[in-house]
Order: C-alpha cells, then sequence, then structure tokens
C-alpha cells in the first residue's frame, strides 16, 4: 500500500525558511518521479517542483525558482522541500506526490499518489 505521509508544516515570518518532509512508503521509492503540489485558500492546486528517482533531474515553478530547493534520500524514503524567502504568497497547504510520466518542467505535472498535506502559513 503506497502511503505519503509529509510533515514540518507550521508557521514562519516573511523572509523565514522552512523545510517540509515526505516519508514515503509501500513502492519502490528510488524508481519514481516525486513532486510537491501545494493548494492556497480559494485557489487551484498548483505544481510547486519536482525530481527524478536518482535526483539529478529537478524542475521548479517560476514562482519558486531560486527560494524552494527539492531534495530527496533514497536510503530514508523521504522527499524534502527546503523553502527560503518565504512569502505571504506561499501560504498553501503542501503535497507531496508521486510524479506519473516523470519529472519535467512544472506546467505537465501529474500527481499519482497523494500525501494528505500539511499546512504551511507565511505570516507576521
Amino acid at each position: 500500500q503506497v502511503r505519503l505521509v509529509e510533515s514540518g508544516g507550521g508557521l514562519v515570518q516573511p523572509g523565514g525558511s522552512l523545510r517540509v518532509s515526505c516519508a514515503a512508503s509501500g513502492f519502490t521509492f528510488d524508481a519514481y518521479a516525486l513532486g510537491w503540489f501545494r493548494q492556497a485558500p480559494g485557489k487551484e492546486r498548483e505544481a510547486v517542483s519536482c525530481i527524478n528517482g536518482n535526483g539529478e533531474t529537478t524542475h521548479y515553478a517560476a514562482s519558486v525558482q531560486g527560494r524552494f530547493t527539492i531534495s530527496r534520500d533514497n536510503t530514508e524514503n523521504t522527499l524534502y522541500l527546503q523553502m527560503n524567502s518565504l512569502k505571504f504568497e506561499d501560504t498553501a497547504i503542501y503535497y507531496c506526490a508521486t510524479v506519473t510520466f516523470g519529472c519535467r518542467p512544472v506546467s505537465a505535472l501529474t500527481g499519482g499518489y497523494w500525501g494528505q498535506g500539511t499546512q504551511v502559513t507565511v505570516s507576521s
């Protein structure tokens, strides 16, 4: 049974940093591209970033490029998203997901299996 469990969300001030994690189980972790998606209140869910199975290919949404870093630890079956220079508009529920058809420019990403999400709130 595929399971993705996000953690690490919370409240942070603008300009601050936060790292969210996603612990995976139930599938061959390094065989799957993975991604982070987010959904802000009143908005559609959007893709944030993806990473391929060996960690060598990544893509980012333009809105987070240069501020967020996706990474994975295939020995620990864990996906990470390091978020720096956070802005009010980064407030959302962040979801990790397996990515169907591999890591590609985020506008083309499609999630497969999903976690339950973790709330990130940027507020002063």
